[in-house]
């Protein structure tokens, strides 16, 4: 339940229109529900804007098909991430609507519309078409949180031509999301371009001293350029619930 049925509940409570009885029964199951193997956060959408969002890796398929049951039940759009195919298959068992993103590795379920900031623009960057899988999960964040979002791939600093000759992307945007294996410094040239946050987000694309994206995350956090802000090594879902919160500002 977000602010807007709640509020459309109280108010039918006070015209009289919603049983005192049923307003009761709603808001006792609105904390959480306790599962056995999760507890659902029911109330997290009216505490920060979006409900909870499902971390597949970890869990088998059939809890991962019980979670977003029960999310649905409550009326949520549904956005699960590192999701396998064999996950979306059991999904679809519950949701025959439900959108797969295998490079992203994302479900999305749209069950209620949400609306979009048009007039404010996320631009997500990659350095190298190895990093799109990261890339592709924080596009697909921030658009299913209400974001128009614009994408730059395999734009990275060993041809850098193809950066400079985008530049009117990247000075649109209200906030960026630079995603880069190997040494990680396409965030700090484009730090060095623009006049909004940045949100660098190290890979785990490299040889062997890449050291599984730790070269790429200490390049990112010892930047020389102003306000680049750094999330976990692959974490292309943080980078993109950050800048929404940032767009909606």
């Amino acid at each position: 339940m977000d602010e807007t049925e709640l509020r459309a509940m109280l108010e039918g409570v006070r015209d009289g229109a919603v049983p005192v009885g049923d307003a009761i029964a709603e808001i006792r199951k609105l904390p959480y529900k306790d599962m056995g193997f999760a507890m659902i956060d029911h109330h997290r959408e009216l505490r920060t804007g979006y409900p909870e969002v499902i971390f597949c890796q970890g869990k088998t398929a059939g809890q991962v098909r019980l979670i977003v049951s029960e999310l649905l039940s409550a009326g949520s759009n549904i956005l699960a991430t590192r999701a396998g195919r064999e996950v979306f298959d059991e999904v679809r068992k519950a949701a025959g609507d439900a959108e797969y993103n295998e490079l992203a590795r994302t479900i999305r379920i749209i069950r209620k519309n949400v609306s979009v900031n048009s007039d404010r623009m996320i631009c997500v960057v990659s350095a190298g078409t190895s990093d799109m899988p990261v890339a592709e999960e924080a596009r697909v964040t921030a658009e299913t949180l209400g974001n128009r979002v614009e994408t730059l791939y395999d734009a990275g600093v060993a041809g850098i031509h193809r950066l400079l000759s985008n530049t009117d992307k990247l000075t649109r945007a209200n906030v960026l999301i630079v995603v880069a294996g190997m040494e990680g410094a396409l965030a700090s040239v484009v730090g060095g371009l623009v006049d909004k946050p940045v949100i660098a987000v190290p890979t785990s694309v490299g040889y062997g001293a890449n050291f599984g994206g730790l070269s790429a995350l200490l390049t990112m956090l010892n930047s020389c350029a102003s306000g680049v802000g750094v999330v976990n090594i692959d974490n292309g879902f943080g980078a993109g619930y950050l800048a929404s919160q940032i767009n909606r500002l």
